[in-house]
């Protein structure tokens, strides 16, 4: 049986071979990106490498990256979904293209002894079909390259055209092996199909992999099967994007200046694959904490526990706190969601300590957690939920023996008593009270910002459109950074950051509300910088040279062997002469940066307070 790191070590030790540099994982809080919540795949923090920017190591680079994604949270405890997962990714910046790709791929997949090991019989394939609107057309290189590599396995490779989803389910598989998709399914993007992408967001066609595990179709999802069905035959266990195209401001698509390749894999899925069992709760790394629930649960809500729990504390450990909106709302609603059930299980047989622990131990020597940061935040959410929890049940019950619960009630009983909506709506279907469910929504919206809400309508700007007005604030950011240690002291430390088109906001570390007298000092220093007109220079150093420099970085991030670095100033520094020991502010960054700071135009502060013990928020934009 495989397990997840022998998968994951046999992954990135064959795309080692192949001349590609192994990275770390980013952190699950994106730094300086609008665009989502959470790093939901191991592209998002390389986008401006895929735009253009050099990357430190090179034109190409793998990892393992650790991913969260909200959106499928309602299907989790399925075979199939989870919220936290590792992706499993290479990268080309213009270096190789399909040729290379796909066949690596292929050989990745099915070599036994440096691979999965998969049964290429079982393998099925899809590409771009083409569309009229973007003017892209029909990837014929991939489907010749498939063509090709299933035949050299002695595999008849017929080509279908399904088009859409809809066609697939009427249509079925007629005996194909490669078959193609619309933008719906084989295009891919962060913002997804080609109308909903923003301005300067690069995307391009893909072409993913499916694993047959071989099951009987289920006609509640269609009436014929195909790779893209839900019902379980197969598994999408990998995605080959070939990023080459960018959307401009007209809505018409251009070509990147290189072509890029950009693999997703999901790590967790590819073991399953491996391991010839559709179910990804029986792998190594779910198993084990699954059999940590009580028997007396549910077998989904166990897998519930299990995925939440896993979701908690890497969420938790990449500085992520329980709150009522952004991150720290989806983080209470895993761990509010999962103490229910610790709570209908009994204390005493759910320990929720011990599952925690065992997660930490299950990727320990993988990734850096500390016990020390997660338990603390689990307690004191613990001891909150735990206060209220009791009441919130005992007015269920009231509501219950109306025999009535409405979408008001259902969000006071969040709202107000902390039980999790979807407890609300599981006991009342066990109950045959049907709750309206559009009627809380509408309620939670007026309240807070739900976390599909933020992801859906968070490409308005940012780093993906690589706007002037971004780029001048992202470089006013590293100024305000600068001038905050000089106002309050060396002691300020940036812990979070948004940037947008229209503001720049920053989270840093003090103990105290700033003076009125501070944040004027604060402008006074940036615009003086600004008026200064000083050279901003982007250098590529070893990591632990930019770290003798004292340049800012994440806190708790790993980064790679060499690193990007932008300086701002003095005067006469040049890309050749950066004069690092005379600079104003140097930090690990990937840009986009103006040329310099005469650019950035007027700043001004609009807002500073605080967000949590010792964390104050800023707001500042400029015109």
């Amino acid at each position: 049986m495989y397990t997840i790191g022998e998968i994951r070590e046999r992954y990135l030790e064959f795309f080692k071979a192949r001349g590609h540099v192994v990275i770390p994982s980013a952190s699950l809080v994106p730094e300086n990106d609008p665009t989502t919540l959470f790093t939901g795949s191991g592209m998002q923090p390389l986008v401006p490498y895929l735009l253009g920017t050099p990357h430190p190591e090179g034109k190409r680079v793998t990892n393992s990256q650790r991913s969260f994604r909200a959106e499928d949270i309602d299907e989790v405890g399925d075979n199939r979904h989870t919220t936290f997962f590792e992706m499993l990714g290479n990268w080309s910046f213009g270096d190789y293209f399909k040729q290379e790709q796909l066949s690596w791929l292929f050989e990745f997949l099915t070599d036994k002894e440096r691979g999965s090991g998969l049964d290429p019989h079982n393998l099925y394939v899809t590409v771009f079909a083409g569309d009229p609107e973007t003017g892209v057309p029909r990837d014929e290189e991939s489907v010749g390259i498939w063509r090709k590599l299933f035949s050299e396995k002695g595999i008849k490779a017929k080509y279908v055209e399904l088009g859409s989803e809809e066609e697939g389910s009427k249509q079925g598989m007629q005996g194909g092996r490669i078959f193609s998709y619309d933008v719906k399914k084989n295009w891919w993007s962060r913002a997804g199909v080609p109308s909903k992408m923003p301005a300067g967001e690069p995307g391009g066609p893909d072409s993913e992999v499916f694993y047959d595990f071989g099951s009987s179709h289920d006609p509640k999802f269609g009436v014929e099967c195909h790779p893209n069905c839900d019902c379980g035959r197969f598994l999408e266990i990998g995605n080959s994007v070939f990023m080459e195209y960018k959307k401009k401001e007209d809505g018409s698509f251009e070509k990147l200046i290189q072509r890029n390749v950009d693999f997703g894999g999901g790590l967790e899925r590819i073991t399953a694959a491996a391991n010839n069992d559709p179910d990804i709760f029986h792998i190594d790394a779910l198993a084990p904490l699954v059999d940590r629930v009580p028997n007396n649960l549910p077998v989904k809500t166990k897998r519930i526990v299990a995925d939440h729990s896993r979701a908690m504390v890497f969420l938790m450990n990449d500085g992520v706190k329980p709150s009522n909106k952004g991150a720290g709302y989806v983080l209470r609603r895993l761990m509010r969601r999962a103490m229910m059930y610790e709570y209908l299980a009994g204390d005493s047989r759910l320990n929720f300590r011990s599952l925690l622990e065992k997660i930490i131990n299950v990727y320990h020597g993988v990734y850096d957690i500390s016990s020390e940061t997660v338990l603390s935040v689990y307690n004191e959410e613990h001891s909150k939920f735990s206060s209220t929890v009791k009441n919130g049940l005992k007015e269920f019950e009231k509501l219950a023996k109306i025999g009535a619960i409405s979408g008001k009630d259902a969000f006071i009983l969040f709202s107000t008593y902390g039980l999790p909506y979807e407890t609300t709506f599981e006991f009342a279907k066990d109950r045959n009270i049907e709750v309206n469910k559009e009627e809380f929504e509408k309620e939670m919206k007026k309240h807070q910002e739900l976390s599909r809400t933020a992801s859906a309508g968070a490409f308005k700007g940012g780093l993906a459109d690589h706007s002037e007005k971004t780029t001048r604030l992202h470089t006013a950011h590293h100024l305000l950074l600068k001038a905050l240690q000089l106002v309050l002291g060396n002691e300020v430390k940036q812990r979070g950051s948004n940037i947008t088109s229209e503001r720049l906001r920053m989270d840093f570390s003090y103990g105290g509300k700033m003076t009125d007298e501070q944040k004027q000092e604060v402008e006074r220093i940036v615009q003086s910088k600004i008026d200064e007109d000083l050279p901003v220079i982007r250098s590529e150093v070893p990591r632990d040279e930019a770290e003798k420099l004292h340049a800012e970085h994440e806190f708790g991030q790993k980064y790679p062997d060499r690193v990007s670095v932008y300086s701002i100033g003095p005067k006469e520094a040049t890309l050749e002469d950066p004069q690092f020991e005379k600079t104003f502010s140097i930090e690990f960054c990937g840009g986009p940066h103006v040329v310099h700071t005469g650019a950035i135009g007027r700043f001004k502060i609009m807002k500073e307070e605080a967000v949590a013990a010792g964390i104050r928020r800023i707001r500042a934009m400029v015109e």
